[in-house]
């Protein structure tokens, strides 16, 4: 075994000892970005070349500080997104929220879909419809100025125009006219902050993160925006905690001129978002 997978080996032992979810391939990883190779090619790093600064990295992330932002990249469907301090990483269980939108708006047969993403964060939810729906026209809503600058990184060169804003409120100019509405919300109770991973607790933005004393005050927000946005008969698609998937279609209801609320499971078959269409006159 060459020094660096025996480092590795330790790394993993450390940041298992920590907490840290998934030690071997944090270990890995970190590896891999000090070293400016594949995380399948450490074991062509020769044994003169091992650097040190992976200690630090390794010690940052036993800290639980995300590992996202220790190597300043996230990788999200077919994106490779810049994040660091400021901005919510976008997480894994997010990426069957975007395929169901991407499988919806196709079977829309629009020419050039008009989409909004609410509470964008990074980016990743927007660049990867503009990415995956070619004609589509992409608009993208944030509000905390941390968050935004990390935005404008990742869309810079994309079709997706970004905004500075509530979401409740923003995009007056498209009301009534955008065939699918989709967010990651903030959705986790005030009351479970105690509960919540260090990563995340002490790292990502609080304003990404907590939304009242149920965690659903952004979503009946956004309720509403949603329905002043979409056309008749489009489409919105939110996010919410696996804990809430008995209440959230509850806020689409048909007496605020909604259709086919709906919930659906992540890959893991936890209730992961709900989806609804605004009713046709």
């Amino acid at each position: 075994m060459n020094v660096l997978l025996a480092e590795v080996a330790q790394a993993t032992q450390r940041l298992a000892d920590a907490g840290v979810d998934s030690p071997r391939f944090d270990a890995e990883e970190l590896a891999a970005f000090v070293h400016g190779v594949g995380r399948g090619e450490l074991h062509r790093v020769a044994d003169a070349d091992f650097d040190a600064r992976y200690w630090e990295a390794v010690a940052r992330r036993e800290a639980r500080e995300p590992l996202q932002h220790i190597t300043g990249r996230a990788f999200f469907r077919y994106l490779e997104l810049h994040v660091g301090a400021g901005v919510f990483v976008p997480r894994p269980e997010t990426e069957s929220v975007v395929g169901w939108a991407i499988d919806a708006v196709r079977a829309m047969d629009v020419a050039e879909p008009l989409i909004v993403d609410l509470c964008t964060g990074s980016g990743a939810i927007a660049l990867a419809l503009a990415q995956e729906v070619p004609r589509s026209r992409v608009h993208a809503v944030e509000l905390d100025e941390s968050a935004l600058e990390w935005a404008r990184k990742n869309v810079e060169g994309s079709r997706v125009s970004l905004h500075h804003g509530d979401a409740r409120s923003a995009l007056r100019e498209l009301d009534g006219q955008v065939d699918l509405v989709i967010s990651n919300p903030p959705y986790i109770p005030l009351t479970e902050w105690e509960y919540v991973a260090p990563e995340a607790r002490d790292h990502d933005p609080q304003l990404a993160l907590f939304s009242g004393e149920d965690g659903l005050d952004v979503i009946r927000g956004l309720e509403r925006a949603a329905h002043r946005l979409l056309r008749p008969g489009g489409v919105v698609v939110v996010e919410h905690a696996d804990t809430q998937g008995g209440q959230v279609p509850w806020i689409f209801t048909e007496d605020r001129g909604w259709a086919d609320a709906a919930d659906h499971p992540d890959l893991n078959n936890r209730p992961r978002f709900a989806t609804a269409r605004r009713e046709v006159p």
